[in-house]
C-alpha cells in the first residue's frame, strides 16, 4: 500500500466511518487587528468527513459564511492529531434536492440535527471543506509512517 493509500486508511479511522467529528474551523475575519492586517477567527464546529470533505450544517448569515465568501481558503484541525487547508464552499439549502445524500448522513450522524439543524430555513445550507493538503500524525506508526504530508490534489505523501 502507498503512504498516501496508508494516510487516507488513518483519515477513514480518525474521522469517517459515518460518525462526528468536531473539528477546528479558521477563517479570515472581516475585521482586521489594530494595525490594519487581516486577522484569523476561529470555531469548533460539528461535522463528518468522507473523500476527503468536511461536511457542516450551518447558516448561511453565520460570521464563518460571511468571511467564507470573501476568502474562501479555511484550515481545520482536530483532535485526531491532524490540521489540513481547504476550500470552503456553500452547498446551498440542505433540503435542495442535490443535498438530498448529505441531509440524510446528517440525519444520521448528528443527534441533535433533527432537534436544531433548522432545515426548512432557506438559509440552512451544507457547508463543505475540501481538503487541500496539510499533516496527519499517526503516534502509534500503525501504518509505519510517524508523520504524513498529504496532497490531497495530487493523492501524494512527502
Amino acid at each position: 500500500m502507498s503512504k498516501y493509500e496508508n494516510a487516507m486508511k488513518l483519515m477513514e479511522e480518525r474521522c469517517g466511518n459515518g460518525k462526528e467529528e468536531v473539528i477546528a474551523l479558521a477563517t479570515i475575519s472581516l475585521s482586521p487587528n489594530a494595525s490594519g492586517d487581516p486577522r484569523p477567527a476561529v470555531r469548533m464546529v460539528c461535522a463528518y468527513y468522507e473523500d476527503g470533505a468536511f461536511y457542516i450544517s450551518t447558516d448561511a448569515k453565520k460570521n464563518k459564511m460571511l468571511q467564507i465568501e470573501k476568502n474562501t481558503e479555511v484550515s481545520v484541525c482536530g483532535l485526531g492529531w491532524y490540521a489540513f487547508q481547504g476550500m470552503a464552499e456553500n452547498l446551498g439549502w440542505v433540503k435542495d434536492e442535490k443535498n438530498t445524500k448529505i441531509r440524510e448522513n446528517f440525519k444520521n450522524i448528528f443527534d441533535w440535527f433533527d432537534e436544531v439543524g433548522d432545515e426548512d430555513n432557506p438559509t440552512s445550507i451544507v457547508l463543505r471543506i475540501t481538503l487541500t493538503e496539510g499533516t496527519i500524525t499517526d503516534n502509534e506508526r500503525k501504518y509505519g509512517e510517524w508523520q504524513y504530508e498529504v496532497d490531497f490534489i495530487n493523492h501524494t505523501v512527502k
